[in-house]
């Protein structure tokens, strides 16, 4: 609610959020479009608690988790938040399954459990058939695709996408663009997708356009 992020560089102060305030509904899947360096990102991050706001709060269920400290606040991001960004970020000498595990061993979850997971929505994601294969044996979009069950396989409450189709052909960020909407209505997680596809955007019942450090709502 009302939040403000500012960066100071070269002894200028650059406002970046200027008092945004929306609220989306548990389930809801929406988009965020604008053009390049309006703050897409950056508020992206702030809802991930990847980053902090200079000042405002940001509440998940009427918990206000600005007020946490860092322990507690990596501990609900694990628990609450999953993460797809255009670049992977996949671990290169560790197989799709490792990979899509990770979030699930941070959890300290049993391995037998960890796997359990991985491979159902791997699986799901259409790499049953690639569970043993490390990224370099992967095309950009089996990649994101591991990334987004990476992203799943704790089922968390809230999804966040950076431009996850940024770096693909038109045909699989389609595939991947599908995928999304239909984890959506699989899982009801709520999905907030910063893009600047229109094709993915369009798919959203929702969009919310950044312009001028602030959140305009174009409801379809």
């Amino acid at each position: 609610m009302d939040v403000y992020k500012t960066f100071e560089h070269g002894g200028t102060t650059l406002e970046v959020l200027r008092g945004i305030t929306f609220t989306l509904e548990q389930g809801e899947m929406a988009a965020i479009v604008g053009a390049s360096g309006v703050g897409k990102s950056t508020l992206l991050h702030i809802l991930g608690t990847l980053d902090l706001p200079t000042s405002g709060s940001l509440c998940y269920g009427g918990l206000e988790i600005t007020r946490m400290g860092s322990s507690q606040l990596a501990e609900f991001r694990n628990r609450t938040i999953g993460f797809v960004f255009q670049f992977h970020h996949l671990l290169p000498e560790f197989t799709a399954l490792e990979n899509a595990m990770m979030p699930c061993l941070i959890q300290r979850l049993p391995r037998q459990e960890a796997e359990e997971r991985a491979a159902h929505i791997l699986q799901r994601v259409g790499l049953g058939r690639r569970l043993t294969h490390k990224p370099g044996e992967l095309s950009g979009g089996e990649q994101q695709r591991v990334a987004l069950a990476r992203a799943m396989v704790l089922e968390p409450a809230v999804l966040l996408a950076d431009e996850p189709t940024g770096n693909l052909d038109s045909h699989t960020g389609k595939e991947i663009h599908d995928l999304l909407v239909e984890l959506n209505r699989e899982r009801g997680s709520t999905m907030l997708i910063v893009t600047h596809n229109p094709d993915l955007a369009a798919l959203m019942p929702r969009t919310l356009r950044m312009v001028d450090g602030g959140l305009v709502d174009e409801r379809t």
